[in-house]
Formats: structure tokens, sequence, C-alpha cells
């Protein structure tokens, strides 16, 4: 994912992934189809943006 073999490129994409999979439960194995998977994604970025707590 990076364009320059630099691991440090893709650290946001990665903490990103990391909250969709962990705080908001999108694990592979809990989502029956892709209907699902794309419900549970909008939702999820929905809460990340306007009801999950950002610091300043």
């Amino acid at each position: 994912m990076t364009e320059n073999s630099d691991p440090y490129e893709n650290a946001v994409a990665e903490r990103v992934n990391g909250i969709l999979k962990y705080e908001f439960g999108l694990i592979d194995d809990t989502l029956e189809d892709f209907k699902n998977l794309s419900q549970q994604l909008g939702q999820s970025i929905y809460y990340y943006n306007h009801l999950r707590p950002h610091f300043p």
C-alpha cells in the first residue's frame, strides 16, 4: 500500500483498519454477506466520524 516501500506511510490506514475491526467488531468471520458488511461498515464510519470522541 506504500509508494516507496516505507512502512510508516501506511500507519494511518492500518490504524483506521484496526479501529474498524476491533472497536466496531468488523472481523471477517462475523459477517455473513456483502450486504451485511456494507451496512455495518456504513454504520461504523458514521459512528467514527460523528459520535466517537476525538482529541483536538
